[in-house]
């Protein structure tokens, strides 16, 4: 398996010049990078890859966008309970799960196909989370906090979902 690894593989230098011409932003590069750096390290040591999604930024991020919006859901109002705070619930927490789920896969296509789930997923709360501001549920100030998580959030992911093209 090694050998076939530095048959297919490139040079570290080699892939910072492709990312350069492809001229993709800085934290997306950087997590492309901690992707490949963690691939190279469970290939060197015998693991799979899957057990190291959670040093992933993107996966990172999405975990703290979850908490975020878990914190927030608690001061929305009694009534939304069952609406618009399940509907949010569930589709922040789609984001670190497809991540992972993602990254277990065996294939690049697969691995690809659960990242795009995830960046749909971000969409969605984009959107209610835009729903729950106009509503006043959240104050200016939190919403422009989710809103720069969520801008971070899809670097990262449209990062990833080169990388698995």
């Amino acid at each position: 398996m090694e050998d076939r690894h530095k048959v297919a593989g490139s040079s570290g230098k080699a892939m910072k010049d492709r990312h350069k011409v492809a001229g993709r932003s800085g934290r997306a590069m950087e997590d492309r990078h901690m992707w490949l750096e963690v691939r190279r390290t469970n290939q060197q040591q015998n693991h799979h890859p899957m057990q190291n999604f959670r040093k992933l930024q993107a996966y990172i991020i999405a975990k703290d966008l979850v908490k975020f919006v878990y914190t927030l859901l608690q001061k929305f109002p009694q009534e939304e309970r069952y609406g618009l705070c399940d509907q949010l619930r569930r589709s922040v927490i789609s984001i670190p799960s497809n991540i992972a789920e993602g990254l277990g896969r065996a294939t690049n296509k697969d691995k690809g196909h659960f990242i795009q789930i995830a960046f749909g997923s971000l969409m969605e709360v984009m959107a209610q989370v835009d729903i729950a501001h106009d509503l006043h549920y959240i104050a200016t100030e939190d919403f422009e906090h989710i809103e720069k998580i969520i801008e971070e959030e899809t670097k990262l992911l449209k990062g990833v979902i080169n990388h698995f093209k």
